[in-house]
């Protein structure tokens, strides 16, 4: 039976209504709702079963047309991160970006530095939103306005640690790379590569399954909220969380200067007058607030996010990262694991670049027992107690205990994500 021109012009009105209701609530840009009824087809009981159907299977994800997975490591520095984000770089329809950020903080507050107030480090958190919202838009020429110089013909060579991207290294973003170059060091990507274009970057993204993004530029879990529950992004937060006794020992390592008080401290014995402390007590109060939050499992986190420690990580790569692609919802291939089973053995010489991530890995965990001493470990532990039982992190009570190897300082505990 064929239709009114009443009826059909009273359902395309409510659809219309329904459309400017929609971009109002989110923005001009289309996105998929779940299926209204035709108005050329009267058909309504069918197609109704159909729509319900359709939005009982997805109830999550209603306006995310593509239905990719959008990724997102929340991580400090020297936290382990470099390595995980490898966990989706090496995936082959994951389109992986480092530290994008970073552009972002140094045209803000250039100066910014860990031992800086909670106040100023959150002066860039609005700009960061909007640029990750754009970047897993796929809208790569967002980042032009924090690039310095600015970008020509949307090119450029100053794209921050470009080399750490799988994608931006390799066809169609750079068309010079043969099959011989499919394992390039960062380095020589950059020097085969050239210059950077943009416009090839935004469509290789899109041409990409999913996208992955690793910060340590975000404090808390709880700063992401409005791109967690923004329902075009389907967002997912990966916290990485480490030792924050580990996190010093490295970061003395790496950070010779910045990290000169502490590393007097360790040589002589002697703590400085003037030693800043933030440097490691800003670490565990990130760690506790924002696992906190995760941990109380509040309804706009729910499906969305999952706390990893590096340590367990380090200690069984292969069984942690199926948890993690299990909990993505994303298949994880043979380029995962057969880069795990490459990058997780290695000996002493093959890590000698401070972002390096070709290691022993249940060995790198564990190092920083024999890097600091036990007055430095005994003062961390008071400073961070709180969060050193939160994670499941034991105390040394003496240097004895904290050199014997064959005592954990990791308590075996599993950190369901909240589903």
């Amino acid at each position: 039976m064929q239709c009114s021109w009443k009826a059909v012009l009273l359902l395309a009105l409510a659809s219309i209504a329904i459309q400017y209701t929609a971009i109002r609530t989110f923005t001009a840009k289309s996105f998929h709702s779940c299926p209204i009824p035709n108005p050329v087809n009267c058909s309504l009981s069918q197609d109704t079963d159909v729509a319900d159907r359709l939005c009982d299977e997805n109830p999550t994800f209603p306006y995310n047309l593509s239905r990719k997975t959008h990724v997102l490591i929340l991580a400090t520095t020297r936290s382990g991160s470099s390595f995980v984000g490898q966990l989706f770089n090496q995936h082959f329809d994951v389109f992986y970006l480092f530290e994008p950020l970073y552009h972002v903080q140094y045209t803000l507050i250039p100066k910014l530095t860990q031992s800086k107030s909670t106040t100023d480090r959150r002066v860039m958190l609005g700009a960061s939103r909007d640029l990750l919202r754009s970047l897993y838009d796929c809208d790569l020429y967002f980042l032009e306005n924090y690039i310095k110089p600015q970008p020509v013909n949307h090119t450029t060579d100053r794209l921050f640690r470009r080399g750490a991207s799988k994608a931006l290294c390799s066809p169609p973003v750079c068309e010079s790379l043969g099959a011989v170059d499919l394992h390039l060091e960062e380095g020589d990507c950059v020097k085969k590569c050239g210059t950077l274009n943009l416009t090839l970057a935004t469509e290789s993204c899109r041409e990409h399954g999913h996208v992955a993004i690793k910060t340590v530029r975000v404090p808390e879990v709880s700063d992401l909220r409005a791109l967690v529950e923004d329902p075009r992004l389907n967002l997912k937060v990966i916290q990485l969380v480490r030792d924050p006794r580990g996190i010093l020992a490295s970061r003395s390592e790496t950070f010779r200067d910045t990290y000169r008080l502490w590393r007097i401290w360790d040589g002589t014995g002697r703590k400085p007058y003037n030693l800043d402390v933030t440097q490691l007590t800003t670490v565990c109060e990130d760690f506790w607030n924002s696992v906190s939050t995760g941990l109380n499992r509040p309804p706009w986190l729910k499906g969305k996010y999952m706390l990893v420690r590096y340590e367990d990580l380090a200690r069984n790569p292969m069984k942690k990262t199926e948890e993690i692609y299990d909990f993505l919802g994303i298949p994880m291939d043979s380029n995962v694991e057969r880069w795990i089973q490459n990058n997780t053995r290695g000996d002493r010489s093959s890590s000698k670049h401070k972002y390096g991530t070709v290691r022993n890995s249940a060995a790198t965990a564990e190092k920083w027992r024999f890097r600091l001493s036990y007055e430095i470990v005994a003062f961390t532990q008071h400073a961070c107690q709180q969060v050193l039982a939160q994670l499941g992190y034991k105390t040394a009570g003496s240097e004895e205990e904290l050199k014997n190897l064959s005592i954990s300082l990791v308590e075996d505990r599993d950190f369901l994500p909240f589903s």
